[in-house]
């Protein structure tokens, strides 16, 4: 029940409508009995937003594209991650104080660890914005890993982390693609259900593929993989692990994540999506 003790918890970002954040984080707060609510907002003038946020004291927000970089400039405090990436999609207002996080990188992580090896394996990333930064700085630790960015500057940026980075052009994708041991497609493509970023040619049986877009929830890129006979990995466990942070975060509770994909398969189906 909504009262004046209740907290208020979002989501901004441009486009919002796909996002299960609100379901995901709405079901927690009720299972775990918080007086909170969860929303999404669309935004057109992040800085309005973000002061509109701080003045209504908000208690936390989730940050989607495309201002996981934007957004910086107007907090007040960043995690360590969060700094070294230079992208944020987790804030939480700490006394009026808005600190910055990024989950990105970690839900990433566990979602490939869910099925997967990582330790010592060579992994290529496409994109190098901000998902793609913190799932580079993430696994840079744990494995080999380069990045492939339509702009090279971007991609070469993050050879502060020990990663190498290159302009995304066909002559490298082909090239990182036979020494890759995992893909990890990080940028848009594949939210329009007919474009993928690497064509089926280039696929083979032993290459994991992992596509952080969920919805759809099974993209070009992930349908062709399978055809294949890839193990490939939808954006939907990435996106449980990261919420899951961001839950943690804000709350201190460490949720249930077999519970939360429980409760995603369910609005999936209720879209209309085939899971």
């Amino acid at each position: 029940m909504i009262d004046a003790k209740t907290r208020l918890y979002g989501l901004i970002g441009k486009p919002v409508e796909h996002s299960l954040s609100p379901t995901i984080h709405n079901t927690l707060f009720r299972k775990y009995s918080i007086n909170a609510v969860y929303l999404a907002f669309e935004v057109n003038d992040l800085e309005s937003a973000v002061r509109g946020v701080q003045a209504l004291g908000i208690s936390g927000l989730n940050v989607t594209m495309p201002y996981k970089e934007q957004i910086l400039e107007f907090l007040d405090r960043l995690s360590k991650e969060a700094r070294a990436i230079g992208s944020v999609n987790t804030v939480i207002n700490r006394g009026g104080k808005f600190i910055g996080y990024n989950t990105d990188g970690i839900g990433a992580l566990k979602a490939l660890k869910r099925f997967t090896e990582v330790e010592n394996k060579n992994i290529l990333v496409l994109g190098a914005g901000g998902a793609g930064k913190a799932i580079a700085y993430t696994l840079s630790s744990l494995a080999k890993v380069v990045v492939l960015n339509r702009t090279e500057r971007k991609a070469k940026e993050l050879e502060k982390f020990g990663v190498k980075g290159e302009e995304l052009s066909k002559e490298s994708l082909e090239y990182y693609l036979s020494w890759a041991d995992a893909v990890i497609n990080a940028t848009s493509i594949g939210m329009n259900e007919d474009e993928s970023p690497i064509t089926k040619e280039l696929l083979r049986k032993n290459l994991v593929v992992f596509d952080i877009v969920y919805s759809p929830l099974e993209t070009k890129l992930i349908r062709e993989a399978r055809e294949v006979g890839c193990l490939a990995i939808d954006g939907l466990w990435m996106l449980i692990y990261q919420g899951a942070e961001s839950f943690r975060l804000w709350t201190g509770i460490k949720p249930d994540v077999e519970f939360i994909h429980k409760v995603v398969l369910e609005a999936l189906k209720g879209d209309g999506q085939s899971i």
